[in-house]
């Protein structure tokens, strides 16, 4: 039996067909993982991501170890309820997580992967000598992910007016406290949309009043299916420890400057830098009939070859993609092996839906 959020009972009740994901019994769906896709990406769905890590920072050194530990910079926060996206590098430039980073009223948030919540940990507490700094995990909270076109305008309606004021001001990129609760205007399915941080004891009532206004619940299926066609990186399949940011499409959540922040894995990523990036994260489209999955080989004729690092069909494509590692100088064709077969792939920037809107 895998670790539970608060709303397991919910979720059997509601008929999830349930799987483990980083050792949590979380829902794979809820009956049609296609249609909980089409759901966000034309109304709204709600998600439990109550797995995730919140880790709350304080102490009056935070701002500058935080400055140190991220590849992004925490300064750039310059007010309460921004957000940023980070990554958080070991020595070598290798991605220990992905996150996010917001700016609270006593210092900062935290929004890590459930799988990697022990390596986390352990790598901030072992890096707090010599900082006042003080980290705080947050495991009596829930999460949950209300994600699609409407869903603002639909959590609106069902919170208190203080809330529903302040999830209409909200901009992209910004998380607020509302009392007990944290209400971000972020997501991980390329719409618009809203995360909800409140005390696990509330959480269950709350996701009954949710889906009784007609939000769909949505489970790990049509996240990672929506995530894909945004072309956002899943832990552990499209990053990892053994590849930087610069291979992984993530140069741009690099702040470089100013030049004197030394962060950790600067060095090894401007070495990385001087020596010409070999390799970078792509999209891939099957125009003919077939599956692409994660570790099917790439092919790229008189460049050499690659590795699909997570593949899927695409329920708004209605085709195969995949996002893949490849040699730096492929350009637009490629072929993948698919059971002993080639097959031809066109190579796209790694995004491929956003906001509704196909961009291949």
């Amino acid at each position: 039996m895998g670790q539970r959020t608060p709303l397991y009972d919910l979720h059997l009740a509601l008929g999830a067909k349930m799987v483990d994901f980083g050792g949590w019994d979380m829902p794979l769906h809820y009956g049609s993982q296609v249609e909980e896709h089409h759901q966000v990406r034309r109304d709204c769905g709600v998600f439990d991501v109550s797995h995730m890590t919140v880790i709350d920072i304080g102490g009056t050194q935070a701002t500058p170890w935080l400055r140190w530990l991220l590849a992004n910079d925490v300064a750039s926060l310059a007010e309460v309820g921004k957000a940023l996206y980070s990554t958080l590098l070991n020595e070598q430039g290798g991605v220990i997580d992905d996150l996010l980073v917001y700016r609270t009223d006593s210092g900062y948030r935290l929004v890590a992967n459930a799988a990697t919540r022990d390596k986390d940990l352990a790598w901030l507490r072992a890096r707090v000598s010599g900082f006042e700094v003080q980290v705080q995990e947050r495991p009596e909270l829930a999460i949950f992910a209300v994600q699609g076109p409407h869903a603002r305008e639909k959590v609106a309606e069902l919170v208190s007016a203080a809330r529903a004021a302040l999830i209409r001001e909200l901009e992209p990129f910004e998380g607020l406290a509302a009392g007990e609760w944290f209400i971000a205007r972020t997501g991980y399915t390329g719409e618009d949309g809203l995360e909800i941080t409140l005390p696990a004891a509330q959480a269950p009532a709350f996701f009954n009043d949710l889906v009784g206004a007609g939000i769909a619940p949505s489970g790990l299926g049509a996240r990672d299916t929506l995530r894909l066609e945004a072309g956002m990186n899943l832990y552990g399949q499209d990053i990892d420890e053994a590849h930087s940011p610069l291979t992984s499409n993530l140069a741009r959540n690099i702040a470089w400057e100013p030049a004197e922040r030394d962060f950790v894995g600067r060095q090894a990523l401007e070495a990385e830098q001087a020596a010409g990036v070999q390799l970078k994260l792509v999209g891939l489209v099957l125009e003919e009939r077939g599956v692409l999955r994660a570790h099917q080989v790439v092919r790229i004729a008189q460049i050499g070859e690659g590795e699909i690092t997570s593949g899927s069909f695409s329920p708004t494509l209605s085709k195969a993609i995949a996002l893949a590692r490849v040699p730096v100088a492929t350009a637009d064709r490629a072929e993948v092996e698919i059971r002993g077969k080639w097959y031809p792939v066109r190579v796209v920037k790694p995004t491929f839906v956003r906001h509704g809107k196909i961009l291949i």
